[in-house]
Formats: structure tokens, C-alpha cells, sequence
């Protein structure tokens, strides 16, 4: 029986409830799968036509990416089919991925990059691509095989991180995960054994520092909202950060795609940027006073809320992604000014909105009701973040001790 090769949508879901895209190569009605690493929501998926459906922000780019890996794998069939070799559906698989596989560190590394631009994960393309730069500095060639990647190798990579570049914790941690994760990938991928896995406990461990997540406390939002002595940039730059606040710590990314039509029902529909999950708040009072400041600029219903991606090239991603780390650079640079005026002496960031919403919310909110604010997948995240702004315990305790 011929063998033959189909796009499908996995129907098990990751734990964000998103579905796996992959290549099913079947021969004698048994199957394997060939995973692309990329995941969409069900009702994203087209099962008549086998495509992605234009309702997923990445569609044009997923469905090319498709044609192209399953002409890719029919151009191989069709080559061990001339060369009359007979084979389980496994083995097709093997014989056709391996002919072309690349197994270098860097190789890997590249094939990591490419998919993110794809899915124009773009911050995470930024930052992984200077991670991975990292490693290219250390070694000076991009002929490094994952045999090389060992405890020795590693530790003598963290040493050159911390002495030649004076890199943090934290950024030496990132750069472990980006080595582990392609690691794992080229295990799976039969690259390179698993008894040559350089993460354990015994080897090297990824133990990212503990940090501190400051947020600003009532009175020092009132101070903000009260302040009356700002320019039309910081007052502007004041907007989208209570913006944010109120919308219970609302990325900048999301602020700043926030359109006139995500707003019906008295309240905001929206996707957030960082997990595709839909999110759906109501309109506090404070927020309706702030939408009342932009509404003359509104030219039509689907017209951007802020002014920053209005000239945006919304087919180009690198175009958006650049706008929007334009946009952050100004308003940080406002908010000094403005913590100054305030006298608030905290850092004050776009980030520390969601930080305050936290930091104010404290254990006064169940924790399965932050999740949901957050839209955090596992509750072990929220727990964690919300850890940071829970103190009454720890006080109480304290006072028990000392108040004799």
C-alpha cells in the first residue's frame, strides 16, 4: 500500500488549551506525526479546506509554512517510492527528516529563531536571538555539536557570561534555559543521547535569583492621578498607565492594540498578546473618563484607541513590534518625570502597573479570581506572583515576637 502524508490539528491540547499543528505520515493504516511546534485554538482550524482560518492573527504565514513542510515530505515520499523502499510509517518518517537534518547547536538555534519570527513572537525573538548570541561569543564558531555541551563546557560558558560581560544572574539563567530547551530538543530529535543531558541535579542546575516586585500602594496612585502640572506627552504617557492599571495591570502591548470596537456591552473584549487567550473586563468609571480624552481622535469603529499604532503597518510585524518598543522607551521616560513630580521615589515603569494592581489587590482577592484577571495558566503562577505582594502574615508574626 502507497504511503501517504497529510496536514492535521492534533486534538490534544498543551495546557493553554491550544492545539498542535503537524504532518501525519501514514502507511498500512498505521501513523506518525511530524510536530511543527506551533499550536492554534480549534475554532482556528479549517478541517474542510486543511488550513488555518483567517480568524488567527498569523493565518497567511501558518498556511505557508504548511504547503511548504508537506511538499517537503511528498517530494521525499515520492523519492522512496522510486527507490522502491518499503517501510512502517515510522521509518518513513525517520528516513525523511534525518536526510535533512541539521545537528548543530547553531543549526537548531536558527530553526528556533525562524519559528518564532513565524509565529511573530517577536519580544521573544529579540531576546532569544541575543541569548543564542551569547553562546556564538563564548564558543566563536558556529560548528558546536551538543556532544560538546557538557558540565565543563557550561560552567566554563557562565564564568566567560559573568567575568567578560558582567552579565546578571538572571540573564545567565536565560541563557541556560535557551541551551536546555535546544537540548532537549536535539534529544528528542535523536541528535544526541540523553545520557549526554548536561541539566540535573547533580550537573548543572537552573536556579533563577529571587527578585523583588515593587508595586505603588493607593496613595501613591492617587498622587499620580491628582498631579496637574504635566506636559501634553506626560499627560498623554499618565493615560496609558492608568490605562493599564485599571484594566488589572493590562500589558502595553495589549494597551496599545486596544481598538474603539473591542468596546461594546460596557466593556473591553480582547486577546492578550503574550497567550491568545480572550479576556473580558468592564469599563470602570476611571477608564471611561480616560476614553473620553481620546474620542475626538476616533476616525472610525475599528480605529486604535492611543495614537502610537495608528500609522503602524499592521501587515508587518517587525514594523508593530518596533512601535510598540518605541512607545514603551517614551513613556518609561516619561514616568520618570512624572514620579518625580508625584514625589513618589519607587521606579516607575509601564510594568509596574501590573505590579500596583497586584500589590493593591494583595490577599484581598481569591486567588482563582486573579488567575482569571491575569489569564495565568497554572494557579501555581499566580500564587507565586501574588506572593510577592502578601505581607500581613509575615507582620503579624513579627509583632507577635517583638511587641512585649
Amino acid at each position: 500500500m502507497s504511503s501517504n502524508a497529510k496536514i492535521i490539528l492534533r486534538k490534544k491540547p498543551n495546557k493553554e488549551g491550544l492545539f498542535p499543528l503537524a504532518i501525519r505520515i501514514t502507511k498500512n493504516r498505521r501513523s506518525s506525526y511530524r510536530f511543527f511546534g506551533h499550536y492554534i485554538e480549534l475554532e482556528d482550524w479549517d478541517e474542510k479546506n486543511i488550513r488555518v482560518k483567517k480568524s488567527h492573527s498569523n493565518s497567511d504565514h501558518l498556511n505557508s509554512l504548511l504547503s511548504q513542510k508537506l511538499a517537503e515530505v511528498n517530494k521525499a515520499l515520492i523519492t522512496l517510492q522510486t527507490e522502491k523502499k518499503d517501510a512502517s510509517a515510522n521509518q518513513i518518517k525517520r528516513e525523511i527528516y534525518s536526510s535533512s537534518k541539521k545537528g548543530s547547536f547553531f543549526d537548531l538555534g536558527q530553526e528556533h529563531l525562524d519559528n518564532l519570527k513565524i509565529s511573530k513572537k517577536l519580544n521573544r525573538l529579540s531576546c532569544d536571538k541575543a541569548w543564542i548570541g551569547f553562546v556564538l561569543k563564548f564558543h566563536k564558531s558556529k560548528q558546536l555539536s551538543f556532544q560538546e555541551i557538557d558540565e565543563r563546557f557550561l560552567k566554563k560558558l557562565t564564568l566567560y557570561l559573568r567575568t567578560t560581560y558582567t552579565l546578571s544572574e538572571t540573564s545567565i539563567m536565560n541563557i541556560l534555559v535557551i541551551i536546555r530547551l535546544l537540548f532537549n530538543r536535539a534529544i528528542k530529535q535523536k541528535i544526541v543521547s540523553s545520557e549526554l543531558y548536561p541539566f540535573g541535579s547533580d550537573q548543572i542546575r537552573i536556579k533563577f535569583p529571587e527578585t523583588s516586585k515593587i508595586g505603588l500602594n493607593i496613595e501613591e496612585i492617587r498622587k499620580i492621578e491628582q498631579l496637574e502640572n504635566l506636559s501634553l506627552q506626560e499627560e498623554h504617557t499618565r493615560n496609558v498607565w492608568l490605562y493599564s492599571f485599571n484594566f488589572a495591570g493590562m500589558r502595553v502591548s495589549d494597551v496599545l492594540k486596544s481598538r474603539w470596537s473591542d468596546i461594546y456591552d460596557n466593556r473591553l473584549h480582547y486577546r492578550m498578546n503574550k497567550n491568545s487567550k480572550m479576556l473580558s473586563l468592564k469599563i470602570p468609571v476611571k477608564i471611561s473618563e480616560i476614553l473620553e480624552y481620546y474620542i475626538l481622535e476616533k476616525r472610525e469603529e475599528n480605529d486604535f484607541i492611543f495614537p502610537e499604532m495608528k500609522k503602524a503597518n499592521l501587515d508587518d510585524a517587525r514594523d508593530v513590534f518596533n512601535k510598540i518598543k518605541t512607545a514603551t522607551k517614551k513613556f518609561n521616560d516619561n514616568l520618570k518625570s512624572i514620579s518625580k513630580k508625584a514625589g513618589i521615589n519607587k521606579k516607575l515603569t509601564m510594568h509596574i502597573a501590573r505590579h500596583s494592581f497586584g500589590n493593591i489587590a494583595g490577599d484581598k482577592i481569591h486567588p482563582l479570581m486573579l488567575q482569571k484577571l491575569y489569564r495565568h495558566s497554572d494557579l501555581k503562577t499566580t500564587l507565586n506572583y501574588q506572593a510577592n505582594f502578601i505581607h500581613k502574615d509575615a507582620d503579624e508574626a513579627l509583632d507577635s515576637v517583638i511587641n512585649f
